[in-house]
């Protein structure tokens, strides 16, 4: 009870540095919205975060981990399959744009997963991993397991 507890303080928090990101970068100082305006998203801006289906890529967890010593700063690490700990940690991104919505990347073929292995210079068989789920192919089983 204590972790599910956690987990919602943490989510409650971040919902909360949302609303003071829009009041401080000024585009949401005269917002008025009920809480039911809030549980509908109704406010400008998106906060999507890795693992996501805006943004599947859980290994751009690292980027921002290296890029703002997280761990160092926070204590807050990342296991090996790139979960929080503690479990009760979030991170993402804020887009403040008018017209950024939330989406979801869809099936990714064969072509697109090249080009994103060689452009984030990752072997394709452990990019294949990490976005398994978002395939509209199935990639080579041997390679799969030897990136594993």
């Amino acid at each position: 009870m204590t972790k599910a507890l956690a987990d919602r303080l943490a989510e409650a928090f971040a919902e909360y540095l949302h609303q003071r990101v829009r009041q401080e970068w000024g585009y949401g100082k005269a917002e008025q919205f009920t809480h039911e305006d809030l549980i509908r998203e109704k406010y400008r801006g998106i906060r999507p975060a890795a693992g996501y289906p805006a943004c599947p890529d859980h290994t751009e967890k690292w980027t921002l981990w290296k890029l703002l010593d997280v761990e160092d700063n926070t204590s807050i690490k990342l296991t090996e399959s790139c979960a929080m700990w503690p479990g009760a940690s979030v991170s993402g991104l804020y887009f403040a744009h008018p017209e950024s919505k939330y989406f979801a990347v869809g099936k990714l073929d064969r072509d697109q997963v090249q080009d994103y292995h060689r452009r984030k210079q990752m072997d394709l068989a452990s990019v294949e991993r990490w976005l398994g789920p978002y395939l509209n192919y199935e990639p080579d089983p041997l390679a799969l397991a030897a990136a594993s």
